[in-house]
């Protein structure tokens, strides 16, 4: 036998075995597969632990809140965070609930929204940002509050009113009536 051959021998053995080894490794199914029910109400129990809507724009309050004064701060990267944190945020309360019914029937979805303050507002902020233009910022940053009042109103609550923030950890929603 040469070398070469002894050499090879082992390796072929190997790699013959290793998907057989890899199979006995693996633990044995513990029962039957779940059935669909117990899917769908494991799944329905998992929903019921994710934060709503309003807990995710809490979060969104906070973060476009900071955005106002790392900006006028002249904070850029500061800004910059707190700015892709709203985004965030948004998308994730558009997930949560895509479609929300209205109070006088139907819904409506909130996807169309959510891509027009992406494209419209968040676009012009980051633009600001990147040039580190504050009052191209101020103007940006202002009409994605109006952008968002918007999506309020057509939730049917106007009363969640954005405002410029008065101070530092201040929410974004006025608390005066119109």
């Amino acid at each position: 036998m040469t070398l070469h051959a002894a050499l090879l021998r082992p390796l072929a053995v190997a790699v013959l075995l290793c998907p057989l080894l890899s199979l006995a490794a693996e633990p044995a199914p513990a029962g039957p597969p779940p059935d669909v029910t117990s899917l769908k109400q494991e799944i329905e129990d998992l929903k019921r632990l994710l934060p709503g809507q309003a807990h995710v724009m809490s979060d969104v309050d906070h973060h476009y809140g900071n955005l106002w004064f790392a900006a006028r701060a002249k904070n850029w990267p500061l800004a910059t965070f707190h700015m892709n944190e709203s985004r965030f945020r948004i998308a994730w309360a558009v997930r949560i609930r895509p479609v929300r019914p209205l109070p006088g029937g139907g819904e409506i979805d909130l996807r169309p929204m959510q891509t027009h303050i992406e494209q419209s507002a968040f676009t012009e902020l980051k633009a600001a940002i990147d040039k580190h233009d504050v009052k191209a910022f101020e103007v940006a940053y202002k009409k994605g509050l109006g952008e968002c009042f918007d999506c309020h109103k057509a939730i049917d609550k106007a009363f969640l009113r954005p405002e410029v923030p008065r101070s530092r950890g201040a929410s974004v929603i006025a608390v005066e009536p119109e």
